[in-house]
């Protein structure tokens, strides 16, 4: 039985690969551009026309067009909230903290999504705080050990 992916020897090399002055296609690539360059190439010179139509339809009226033209110009809005005011205090532990988070927004002052966000970014000052205050405390052992 023979191997059906065995490579003739005078085009490769031990290692499979094209020997040098070899290759594949021996009467090289086609002159000229390729089916891909073009379509790249109509495409450029029908682009002109294209948006014409397109923004003609827009000022016409028609919502896709519209849609198509604005999507292009203006950038995507995002959410923003609105700046609450409720009363929070930074000099009280953390816990105590979150639960002002937590009666403003049992209250109504705070919507819960705004709540939840602040009680993430109280949640992150902690852990930065536990770290600096391992850090700190490292220090010290460092400098006892010495």
């Amino acid at each position: 039985m023979t191997d059906d992916t065995e490579l003739p020897r005078a085009l490769h090399g031990q290692d499979g690969r094209f020997l040098p002055g070899r290759s594949g296609n021996p009467k090289g690539r086609q002159p000229g551009p390729s089916k891909q360059q073009k379509l790249l190439n109509r495409m450029l010179e029908e682009a002109g026309e294209v948006m014409d139509a397109v923004l003609a339809k827009a000022k016409e009226g028609d919502p896709a067009s519209a849609g198509l033209v604005l999507s292009r110009i203006l950038p995507t809005l995002r959410a923003q909230s609105q700046t609450v005011n409720f009363d929070l205090d930074p000099t009280l532990p953390l816990a105590a903290q979150v639960e002002q988070v937590l009666l403003a927004i049992s209250s109504g002052k705070l919507a819960p999504d705004v709540g939840r966000q602040i009680i993430e970014a109280i949640g992150t000052l902690g852990n930065i705080r536990a770290v600096e205050d391992l850090e700190s405390r490292l220090v010290i052992l460092e400098a006892k050990a010495i």
